[in-house]
């Protein structure tokens, strides 16, 4: 297919994917009306992997044309979240009421939303807490009720989940207006950081920059980190900092900071850590780095509510069965007790840590970064599909399409029910090791092969130790509100 025919045919189906983003989130889909959503998330999805073959398949887009589409065709994805208020979560409403408490000088982790001791601020904020009664009455599928107090807000009656630094990020957003727009704005914002990122370091790999694409015209990235807003976007920028800063070698210190910093946003980022580990000169530092900037994040809010930091973790984790072993879907189709699932998963992912650790390459941390977020995220199987935000990101700087696969069955479970959770989780499995080991056998003069397996720029140092540094690829992660 000739470049400039290739370039046209990607422009209009992103163009078509564009358009039918935009018809997601106007059609009157909810989380509670899903009907809608099914025709158009599924014109999303085969819209969006037929832009990406379109720019990857044989030898790619040309560069410049590349670098053009990701980024255009990334803003207009990103901002047909911000058509309408959040379809399919309503997380960014505690967002907005964490800002507004802290804002008002008390510890978002001090009350519940609908502790007698705020009522003052509840009356404050309309939008958070419609009136109700009378001919008003509290329902929605995003409202909540309460000690007969009617909210946006989910899990009205438990303490905030959230880490500080995206407790400080809900403060910002508190500054800049408090409302779900600007965190829908916000979260735009992050995205396109995210898809920069991403252009920069494959360009200085000299891997196709439509890879980046991945990333900037998923759907998912519209409806998760734009139109629902979720706080993980910003803990993916940084984890991606964290790993860009890592790979160079030089500053392991502002590397480790960089990643401690995500972490202290959604703990998932933390899986990213032993990719980062790879390179032995700097471990240390970078290690320390990571553990001071997560505890510097958290000593204000510890000094202000002690032990109260930890918030909802607990009785999330109760909630969604991980602590007697109930969610994780593909250990349990092993011959072994249910209670017994929660330490293989520990020992299985801290097993793929250590060699991700101990062999992953050190000018590549993402590759091994993705391996143990991937594992993860199949041993722990969650029915929230915004935790696979930062395995997108990473799949997108190795080429590793086949993760995809990961998120589309998080999204299956979120939104049709845990009956798919296994046969989903399954097939994402099962894509990832038919692809990673028909990659293993397919011919080097392949274009698409070409594409797929970015090569990173070469060096001396590189050329001398190529034989020797290299990660594993396995299975993936966590769930939050």
């Amino acid at each position: 297919m000739a470049p400039k025919f290739r370039v046209l045919a990607c422009s209009l189906v992103l163009t078509a994917l564009v358009l039918a983003l935009a018809r997601s989130f106007t059609g009157g889909g909810t989380l509670g009306r899903r009907g809608p959503l099914h025709g158009w998330y599924l014109a999303d999805g085969v819209l969006f992997a037929l832009a990406l073959l379109l720019a990857l398949l044989g030898r790619g887009l040309p560069e410049r044309a590349a670098r053009l589409l990701v980024l255009v065709g990334g803003a207009a994805v990103a901002g047909t979240g911000l058509l309408a208020p959040p379809r399919t979560s309503d997380d960014v409403y505690r967002y907005v009421w964490d800002g507004q408490v802290q804002a008002s000088g008390i510890s978002p982790y001090a009350y519940t939303p609908v502790d007698p001791a705020l009522a003052g601020l509840r009356a404050q904020a309309p939008a958070l807490f419609p009136p109700h009664g009378g001919t008003a009455a509290c329902t929605g599928w995003d409202l909540h009720q309460a000690a007969q107090i009617c909210t946006h807000i989910n899990r009205p009656t438990v303490h905030t989940i959230y880490p500080p630094l995206a407790e400080v990020w809900f403060l910002l957003l508190h500054a800049l207006g408090g409302t779900v727009r600007v965190a829908q704005l916000l979260g735009a914002l992050l995205a396109c950081a995210v898809t920069a990122v991403l252009l920069r370091t494959l360009r200085v790999r000299r891997a196709p920059l439509a890879w980046a694409g991945l990333w900037a015209w998923c759907p998912g990235v519209a409806i998760w980190s734009v139109n629902d807003a979720h706080i993980d976007t910003l803990g993916v920028l940084l984890a991606l900092l964290g790993l860009t800063a890592a790979a160079s070698g030089r500053r392991p210190g502002v590397a480790g900071a960089l990643l401690g910093a995500a972490t202290a946003v959604k703990l998932i980022p933390a899986v990213v850590i032993p990719g980062a580990l790879a390179r032995r000169g700097g471990r240390l530092r970078l290690t320390a780095a990571a553990l001071a900037t997560f505890a510097v994040a958290y000593l204000p809010y510890v000094l202000a509510s002690g032990l109260g930091v930890i918030g909802f973790l607990p009785g999330y984790l109760q909630e969604e069965g991980y602590d007697q072993g109930r969610r994780f879907g593909l250990l349990a189709l092993l011959p072994l007790p249910q209670a017994q699932l929660g330490l293989l998963a520990a020992v299985v992912l801290a097993g793929v840590a250590l060699a991700v650790t101990l062999r992953g390459d050190p000018e590549r941390p993402w590759r091994g970064a993705l391996t143990v977020v991937g594992t993860a995220l199949l041993l722990a199987t969650p029915s929230y599909p915004w935790y696979s935000l930062l395995l997108l990101a990473l799949a997108a700087l190795e080429g590793r399409w086949e993760w995809l696969g990961v998120p589309v069955a998080g999204l299956l479970d979120y939104v049709y029910g845990g009956a798919l959770q296994q046969p989903a989780y399954l097939a994402a499995l099962g894509l990832v090791l038919a692809v990673s080991a028909g990659r293993r056998f397919a011919e080097p003069g392949d274009g698409f092969s070409r594409a797929a397996r970015p090569v990173p720029r070469s060096s001396p140092v590189a050329a001398a130790a190529s034989g020797t540094a290299s990660s594993a690829s396995g299975p993936g992660s966590t769930r939050a509100g």
